[in-house]
């Protein structure tokens, strides 16, 4: 199953990987020795500590190669008229005021923080499509709210 994500994402994706195939494995082997040197291994907890952290280790590199192998690039169209994957939209909370600026991203890269909404949330789900200048209704947990797009980039 494809997975959309921008390049940025993807760049970020190779890294973690890259981190993880190279330091991180290095340094759970460094662990692993040196709690052999420790002795009976069928009572040393940190040598089990260290194997069940090697374990969790390697599931998440094989969970990130899926991903990666899984990921499909999509570019935002920098001439669009309407909000897209990838667009960065600034939107305005009708009922507040508040204005937020939010890209547009694939569910594994998004992080509110950032300002990196989920292409699968109900928010960006009713963005997209819609043109400076639109209002859309988007029912959230914390109740309906309208908001206006005030412009795209």
């Amino acid at each position: 199953m494809a997975e959309a994500i921008t390049r940025e994402g993807l760049a970020q994706l190779k890294s973690e990987l890259e981190e993880l195939e190279g330091e991180g494995r290095r340094a759970i082997a460094q662990r692993i020795l040196i709690a052999r040197e420790l002795g009976d291994l069928s009572e040393n907890a940190e040598y089990h500590a260290a194997k069940e952290d090697q374990a969790h280790h390697e599931t998440k590199i094989l969970r990130l190669t899926e991903r990666l192998r899984n990921a499909t690039v999509v570019e935002s169209d920098a001439d669009a008229t309407v909000v897209t994957f990838g667009a960065t939209v600034n939107v305005t909370d009708v009922k507040s005021g508040k204005t937020v600026k939010y890209t547009i991203v694939g569910a594994t890269e998004a992080d509110l923080k950032m300002g990196k909404l989920s292409a699968e949330s109900p928010v960006a789900k009713a963005l997209i499509g819609t043109a400076p200048g639109d209002t859309v209704a988007v029912s959230t947990p914390s109740g309906k709210r309208e908001l206006k797009v005030e412009s795209l980039g």
